[in-house]
């Protein structure tokens, strides 16, 4: 029987990167269709259907594969999502893919944008998110497109899974250590419990890019975000040991 692994990054931190890498491994099964993400254990309507539906929904019958994973960032905000996938598999394990904050939103407001969910500039966006936090089309999208801050506030949704996943069962890797360092993919190899000797074809390619926008990030925008963050993130490094040291 297939343990259960979930990639619960937040968008914009390369989660879907670190899908193909792990779905290149012979051990590894992969849920599918990537896109739209599975979320599952998101709503009461997925969820209700039972497990038996889950299995077959999104993984093939006969697959010989160690660990089975599954990709859906909502999770990452979701603490009844962390309840549930704690509690419907034996020993379920948690990878939660974290980047630079400013970056990744910077990266969620292009992504917003160019999928026509964002018509404030960004400097406007970003100073009035508190006050846009329930101003969007829940019929269309899962989760706020514009919680471009609080989603890099990433002390506080690894404190979610923390509760229910236990250290040995839960990891956080920086992105920018994963596209960086070969030896960041083979501890999550050895994480998940399948031969961590394998190398993926083509580990550089960068997969789900934001398009690029011609517009500049004015400095007085990017040092409001450093400023924002700076606290949260010395706070993230201290409480989980962690480097930081190439977001800055």
């Amino acid at each position: 029987m297939s343990s259960h692994f979930f990639i619960i990054g937040a968008q914009r931190c390369g989660t879907t990167y670190l899908y193909h890498q792990l779905d290149a491994h012979p051990d590894i099964e992969m849920a599918k269709p990537l896109r739209p993400e599975p979320k599952f254990f998101f709503t009461d309507e997925l969820f209700n259907l039972g497990l038996d539906q889950y299995d077959r929904r999104f993984f093939p019958a006969g697959s010989s594969a160690l660990v089975r994973g599954e990709k859906s960032t909502v999770y990452y905000e979701s603490e009844p999502a962390a309840k549930r996938i704690a509690r419907s598999f034996d020993q379920p394990r948690a990878i939660m893919v974290i980047r630079d904050p400013v970056e990744r939103a910077v990266s969620n407001y292009w992504f917003s944008v160019n999928n026509g969910l964002e018509t404030l500039p960004i400097e406007e966006a970003f100073r009035s998110e508190e006050s846009r936090a329930n101003d969007y089309d829940k019929t269309q999208v899962s989760v706020n497109p514009f919680a471009y801050l609080k989603r890099g506030r990433y002390i506080d949704f690894i404190d979610i899974y923390d509760r229910y996943f236990p250290p040995e069962r839960f990891k956080i890797v920086i992105f920018e250590q994963l596209v960086s360092d070969p030896s960041v993919l083979r501890d999550i190899y050895a994480f998940l419990g399948v031969d961590s000797d394998f190398a993926p074809p083509d580990p550089e390619r960068i997969i789900n890019a934001s398009r690029k926008s011609a517009v500049e990030l004015p400095s007085e925008v990017r040092d409001y975000l450093h400023e924002y963050f700076a606290d949260i993130n010395t706070h993230l490094a201290e409480r989980y040991k962690l480097d930081l040291k190439l977001w800055k």
